[in-house]
């Protein structure tokens, strides 16, 4: 079972008036009281004593001096959950919540959490009573259910061998404007050509409970149809009396209980009797004579509150088996009424069996825990642990909870305030079973006063209780070490520093001694003069001395890990450490947190922003000392450490640097910065990188094979822009000579001969 509270809550101790140990208790949950002799400051009051369990302890008040209450849990009564009904303890009825019966004793406020278990039993008994609204038009309904009787009892057989079914049915109160009065209408309220037709009347009882499905067959088989004036009926004046006749009706002790409605109409409730002049309300009590209602007329319809209670009561589950058109007004009906359900019928009711199958599932499926009423001051509530648990304000459901399932409860007890001894019952909706649940508190502290030893520190004037002195009649004053009848005027002037104001306006002089108010913040001044305000110190994140030590007059007392003005460093250097070093050797430790010397950087001055490239700034050093090539002092050139080893090839990765030295070499290396502010390691490859000496025939030969090739290109410049000059010119001639008018057979300088010679050797 769960401890006092299976949940973390934040521990604090509400300041009230305080002027004994037994009103500390009261005051809160974690307020303990610290019996200490001394405990408190001069001029304290005695109210201090009184606060959290871990302020106490670190005021100095030691375990052994605190004084507090405990809530206690004893399981009274608890008999092992059955396994199935058949297998049940002989003459006794099977057990289906676990443990049955517990006594709490709790300190008021503190929450008692225990565990409660549920298994459905396999086998249950069930009792089923049928009630069903006759009407006139439930004719074909009735004619249905009468045939109906072999397939309702192999639908309960399904669910247990111990089933059971009753009947009963209703019309509505015999009295205007419920129903017509006129005599003929009276004797047969249904049409003339109806041949079987019976008065009507508000609630008949016809069957009890009964496994006989014979009996059944021949009881419902003589019923007859009825009928009356409006459409509701008096569905919840026959319910009420279904439910508080159960000895009429048969429900046994050890059953699922079950209400099947069906109507094809809405009801009448608490109030529509007025309409006829009945203006008595329900009782809720039986009055059923020769199977009848007798006070149908008489009593008004009850309202859906007293029913909701009679069942609830009862544990009577409903099953409201209505037609289409009234499916939303039984809905609202069912969401006031605890554990029912609403299924709709076909017009014929020739669904029903299907409907109450299902609707019986659903119903003991779920499994909702919640209680009686309870005692002032007293709070329960409910965590289920199954799957798909809900909580509610006041109860916890479980769903789809299978036969022979075991579930649990964490049922959560509180008692606000201190309260004489009482009890209440939890139980599931619907269900039997009950927890007794014994509750009272614990408001007296149990304190180790030292009797006769603890005189002397009441001066022999009175006695210890509690750690604080009870004096006689007659002497007051924290130790009794004064009488009433005492100088008052010398005792006022003790009370006063330096003729200031008594007690600085922030006590009252008593005996001599100043005792001091509670501050506003709700803690007390305290000193010789009530100087001393413990909530005045310096803060640190919003806590007074950083949470880490306690104010004292103005000044934090910090616990021994804790340092500074406001307790907010801790003394230790471990958040600063990197192996053996501190803040990397560059910076101190202040408050546990690195301050580094300028460039580098926290958490631990590992890493510097703006510093010099160490393969630069450390190239001489490395160069003087690795090869010896600079003519200054090494001492000189290296500042800082600087350790150096030669090796063939690399073997870690660290920073890479190729620098050219003195000589004009290349030198490579591998540096690593230390621990501390300027302490080097350097790796560097034995061999330099030096240029070879250069070959001046070479040299001479490629400048004059370049000397060549540049005049080369010159010439061919050369000729390339004289070509392209000819070009030029060559395309000027051509289009200057297209544009001639002239045409070749019209030479105007050509002319004519003027002699013809005839060669005379010449024939032709």
């Amino acid at each position: 079972m769960c401890g006092n509270a299976c949940s973390q809550q934040v521990e604090v101790c509400p300041r009230t008036v305080i002027n004994s140990c037994d009103d500390c208790i009261r005051a809160g949950p974690y307020c303990v009281w610290c019996q200490k002799l001394n405990f408190t400051k001069h001029g304290e009051q005695e109210a201090a004593r009184c606060d959290t369990r871990l302020q106490l302890l670190a005021r100095g008040c030691a375990e052994e001096h605190i004084i507090s209450t405990k809530n206690y849990l004893e399981v009274v009564k608890e008999a092992p959950l059955s396994k199935s009904f058949e297998q049940r303890e002989k003459q006794q009825e099977p057990v289906q919540l676990q443990p049955q019966e517990v006594h709490l004793k709790l300190k008021p406020g503190l929450p008692s959490t225990f565990t409660l278990a549920f298994k459905r039993v396999e086998g249950y008994p069930v009792d089923l009573y049928y009630l069903m609204d006759l009407s006139n038009s439930m004719d074909d309904d009735l004619r249905n259910v009468q045939g109906l009787g072999q397939d309702l009892f192999a639908a309960l057989k399904s669910i247990t061998e111990h089933g059971q079914i009753g009947f009963g049915s209703f019309v509505d109160k015999t009295v205007l404007p419920f129903t017509n009065t006129n005599k003929k209408k009276l004797q047969k309220p249904c049409k003339e050509d109806e041949q079987f037709c019976q008065p009507p009347f508000g609630f008949r009882h016809v069957l009890s409970m009964t496994a006989n499905e014979e009996e059944f067959n021949q009881e419902v088989k003589k019923q007859n149809i009825s009928g009356n004036l409006d459409s509701p009926e008096g569905s919840l004046d026959a319910m009420m009396q279904a439910v508080v006749c159960g000895d009429k009706v048969g429900w046994r002790n050890s059953s699922t209980r079950l209400i099947v409605l069906t109507t094809d109409a809405g009801f009448h409730m608490a109030g529509d009797g007025k309409l006829a002049g009945i203006l008595e309300p329900n009782d809720e009590q039986c009055h059923m004579e020769n199977h009848l209602y007798v006070k149908s007329n008489e009593l008004d319809y009850p309202s859906v509150g007293q029913l909701a209670a009679q069942l609830a009561l009862n544990n009577i589950q409903t099953i409201f088996a209505v037609t289409q058109d009234m499916e939303h007004v039984y809905t609202q009906l069912s969401q006031m009424i605890p554990k029912s359900a609403v299924e709709v019928l076909s017009s014929d009711s020739e669904n029903i069996v299907d409907l109450i199958r299902k609707a019986y599932n659903s119903l003991s499926s779920k499994v909702t825990m919640t209680h009686n009423d309870l005692p002032d001051g007293v709070r329960v509530t409910y965590t289920p642990n199954c799957e798909g648990g809900l909580i509610g304000d006041t109860r916890g459901v479980c769903d789809n909870v299978a036969v022979g399932k075991e579930i649990s409860f964490n049922v959560t007890v509180t008692a606000d305030e201190c309260i004489a001894e009482k009890s209440f019952m939890i139980s599931p909706l619907g269900i039997k079973d009950t927890l007794k649940v014994v509750v009272s508190t614990n408001c007296k502290c149990e304190c180790n006063d030292p009797g006769d030893e603890g005189l002397s520190h009441c001066n022999y004037k009175g006695q210890v209780i509690c750690g604080i002195c009870s004096c006689k009649s007659g002497f007051v004053g924290q130790n009794c070490e004064c009488s009433k009848g005492d100088d008052k005027v010398s005792q006022q002037a003790s009370c006063s520093k330096d003729n200031s104001t008594k007690c600085m306006g922030r006590g009252e002089c008593v005996c001599g001694r100043c005792q001091c108010y509670n501050t506003k913040r709700g803690s007390s001044y305290h000193g010789d003069f009530c100087e001393c305000d413990d909530e005045l110190c310096e803060k640190f994140q919003n806590l007074l001395c950083g949470g880490n030590g306690q104010c004292n007059c103005g000044k934090c007392i910090c616990k021994p890990e804790y340092d500074g003005s406001a307790c907010h460093c801790l003394k230790s250097d471990e958040l600063c450490r990197t192996g053996a070093f501190v803040c990397s050797g560059r910076g101190k430790c202040v408050c546990n947190q690195c301050e580094c010397n300028e460039g580098y950087r926290r958490p631990f001055c590992d890493i510097c922003h703006g510093c010099p490239d160490s393969c630069q700034s450390k190239q001489k050093c490395i160069e003087c000392q690795a090869f010896g090539t600079l003519s200054e002092n090494c001492t000189l050139v290296c500042k800082g450490s600087v350790e150096h080893t030669m090796v063939d090839m690399f073997t870690k990765t660290k920073k890479q640097c190729r620098q050219k030295d003195a000589e004009g070499c290349f030198i490579t290396f591998q540096i690593e910065q230390l621990m501390g502010e300027d302490r080097y390691r350097a790796e560097v490859l034995r061999t330099r990188e030096c240029p070879e000496e250069p070959n001046i025939y070479a040299i001479i030969g490629g400048s004059i094979a370049v000397v060549a090739f540049i005049g080369m290109l010159i010439l061919l410049l050369i000729k390339v822009l004289i070509y392209m000059k000819d070009l030029k010119e060559f395309q000027k001639f051509e289009n200057e000579k297209k544009k001639s008018k002239w045409a070749p057979a019209d030479n105007p300088l050509f002319k004519n001969a003027t002699t013809t010679v005839a060669n005379p050797t010449f024939t032709g």
